[in-house]
């Protein structure tokens, strides 16, 4: 793919924070993401914009670089509409005068405005409020603020030139594609960068209100209908990070900007997989139930991926100019074993580094010579004495730190290491730059099968695989991952001791995999899909990803396969294309067998009678029983884990009773029996995580 016959477009770029030309004012990766894609596409000859808050800053700014102050002032009010049960101390409707100034710097060819007013400059240190000023301090609306500013701006300062407006993270931009939607000279492009829950909402009075300001007249969605399933899975969403609830008189932000933006753009085919569909995570039968899935199903034909990538100036230094024995000596460490490798900023459920930590203690315990260089970065420290606990106890083999230092270090760390450790949870990475940075000096991951990570191939089969894969978690303390941890950890030290030669290839198979995540090339799949939205090319559904998501009531006949039919055990769309026999009926029904999808079993049973052996058949219906004295037996031979979920009742987002059934044998769980209305998770060995229901016949 290449961008070079592209037409000279302007690219307006927009987030709450684009500061990655300057590390002073750097507070997250999207601003690095930004601040890189800009300059690439200015370097290929477009004309950039970026619109973003000055935060209060402008006189640091003015220190450093030749600022302008525009001939740009707009005076407003801004009604803001405060939901009572959260701002109980606020009137129902706050009215927000503000006078708005632009300023512009001009760098490496891209033109950067900020915007600043009363409460654009607050917070000049964090930019973002704290949740905690939630329903206390008006500060919390500061991105609100700036989501009206910027789409004042655009149409104030920029008036009918045509652009395309690539606008960020939609929590930040919710107002901005209904808000042009109606202008054919702004072309709006919604970038998703986090896995932000999609059925996230905010107050519909907030956003009226707002809407209304800006002069655009869009007819809100109502609440949401019962889904239909179980209190206790809707419950559980909770403990996933997935999925909340939200009173009826809220509005999923995530629907206006899909059903208004022109394309949706994401950081990994991975990400884009996943968010269509949420497949194998205990959230993906709630999710299927709720409106902003047919919300993902109508506007699945805008969805590509724009990609991201590692830094230039990460990818240019020279690994083998790092001096392990300097390094890992100036640690404490020693250079002769294998290095284990872990970065990114403390989280702990995000990053799994509770069952990441436990899993070093373990093998250190057992008498492992290796070491660890785990960084867990945070400005405040580290609060917990789990983590302190355990690097005390294994010195001269752990070294832990948690300070933000010099890139050049880390990147000496990282090129010190043989193995990189990136156990995140939830999935919550859409790219994780972190992980390729490592690889690209030649580290071998150890990481997570998450689907926004598996362009690093950590996942793939021998012959492909960059490293070695540990299943997906969406529990915030999961023994599985700290032993398939724990076993990983040894099967790599072991490589490295044993098998050079294969963990070379690894190794050289990672960095080159690495490699190729380049902001050219991330440039090049942008500025593919803007040409084609500039040039009026009408978006096109992926027919793979249709397949994938077992959307078939999308495709032609023609277009629709066997195989994805099979897989998604649905036998309507089977028979488009051929009758069920009693053949592709057993195929059918044991791969649903496999995904524990025992609903697809039971309609492959009524479908094609006498096509599955009775054996098979009784172990379906037999799976779940009371035994005499009271307690459930649950029998399923590629489960990990199964727990009993039991809904609370009482309070709004009551969490939900959770307790896991013992494991007495392969396959077979015993234990207390819930409630009527109790539910059963599971956990396979697939990783797949699912529901099923409790038998009490």
């Amino acid at each position: 793919m290449t961008a070079v016959n592209a037409p000279r477009m302007h690219i307006i770029e927009t987030y709450f924070e684009c500061c990655g030309f300057d590390h002073t004012f750097l507070q997250g990766g999207t601003s690095v993401y930004l601040w890189n894609l800009s300059r690439t596409f200015a370097s290929r000859g477009h004309r950039v914009s970026i619109v973003t808050p000055a935060h209060g800053r402008l006189d640091d700014l003015r220190g450093r670089y030749e600022v302008e102050d525009l001939s740009y002032e707009d005076t407003y009010t801004l009604p803001l509409a405060l939901d009572p049960r959260v701002w109980r101390d606020f009137p129902a409707r706050v009215d927000i005068a503000l006078r708005t100034t632009a300023h512009r710097i001009r760098l490496e060819g891209v033109d950067l405005y900020f915007l600043s007013n009363e409460y654009l400059d607050q917070l000049p240190d964090t930019f973002y409020p704290p949740y905690s000023a939630k329903g206390r301090d008006l500060v919390f609306f500061k991105p609100l603020v700036f989501q009206a500013d910027s789409v004042r701006f655009l149409r104030g300062w920029f008036g009918d030139e045509r652009a395309v407006v690539h606008a960020h993270e939609p929590y930040y931009h919710y107002l901005l594609p209904a808000a042009l939607r109606d202008d054919p000279t702004k072309l709006v492009v919604s970038n998703v960068q986090s896995n932000m829950p999609i059925a996230k909402k905010v107050y519909a009075p907030e956003v009226e209100g707002l809407l209304g300001l800006l002069g655009v007249d869009v007819e809100l969605p109502g609440p949401d209908p019962d889904p239909g399933v179980p209190a206790a899975v809707v419950q559980y969403q909770q403990l996933t990070h997935l999925h909340y609830t939200y009173p009826p008189d809220h509005v999923a932000l995530y629907e206006l900007t899909a059903e208004h933006a022109d394309l949706i753009d994401f950081l990994s085919p991975g990400q884009l997989d996943f968010y269509a569909g949420f497949r194998d995570t205990p959230f993906e039968a709630l999710f299927r139930r709720l409106p902003v899935a047919g919300v993902v199903r109508r506007n699945a034909h805008k969805m590509f991926v724009g990609g991201c990538a590692i830094s230039d100036r990460w990818l240019a230094w020279d690994p083998a100019a790092v001096d392990r024995a300097e390094v890992l000596g100036g640690l404490g460490l020693d250079p002769a074993l294998p290095t284990f490798f872990h970065n990114a900023r403390f989280a702990v459920h995000h990053k799994g580094q509770t069952e990441l930590m436990r899993a070093v203690d373990r093998v250190l315990g057992e008498g492992l010579k290796a070491n660890f260089v785990i960084r867990c970065i945070s400005g405040n420290g580290i609060d917990d004495p789990f983590f302190h606990e355990v690097a005390a106890r294994h010195p001269g083999r752990l070294h832990f730190e948690w300070e933000r230092v010099e890139e050049a270090r880390v990147f000496s760390y990282a090129a010190a290491g043989d193995f990189a450790l990136f156990p995140s949870k939830f999935e919550m990475d859409t790219f994780l730059i972190a992980q390729g940075e490592a690889m690209a000096v030649g580290a071998v991951p150890i990481a997570t099968d998450q689907r926004g990570m598996e362009h690093f191939r950590h996942a793939d089969g021998p012959e492909t695989a960059t490293g070695f894969a540990v299943n997906r978690s969406f529990a915030e303390d999961d023994e599985l991952l700290t032993a398939a941890l724990t076993d990983r950890i040894h099967r790599a030290a072991a490589l490295w001791s044993e098998d050079p030669a294969r963990y070379q290839e690894l190794s050289a198979r990672a960095s080159a995999v690495a490699r190729t995540f380049t902001w050219d090339h991330c440039a090049d799949l942008h500025l593919a899909a803007f040409t084609r939205l500039w040039e009026g090319r009408p978006a096109v559904l992926s027919t793979e990803l249709a397949l994938r998501q077992g959307w078939f009531d999308l495709l032609d006949d023609d277009l629709v396969t066997t195989s994805a039919a099979v897989e998604h055990g649905d036998i309507d769309a089977y028979e488009r294309r051929a009758p069920l026999d009693a053949d592709a009926a057993l195929r059918m029904f044991r791969a649903a067998w496999l995904r524990a999808d025992f609903a697809a079993c039971e309609r492959v049973l009524a479908h094609v009678p006498g096509a599955v052996p009775g054996e098979e058949t009784a172990r379906l219906r037999e799976r779940c029983r009371l035994l005499p004295d009271g307690r459930v037996e649950y029998r399923l031979p590629h489960a990990e884990r199964v727990e009993v979920v039991e809904a609370r009742r009482g309070r709004a987002r009551a969490l939900p009773d959770v307790r896991t059934l013992e494991r007495v044998g392969p396959g077979v769980f015993v234990g207390a029996a819930p409630g009527a209305d109790g539910v059963l998770l599971l956990t396979l060995s697939s990783g797949r995580v699912t529901w099923d229901e409790v038998r009490h016949g």
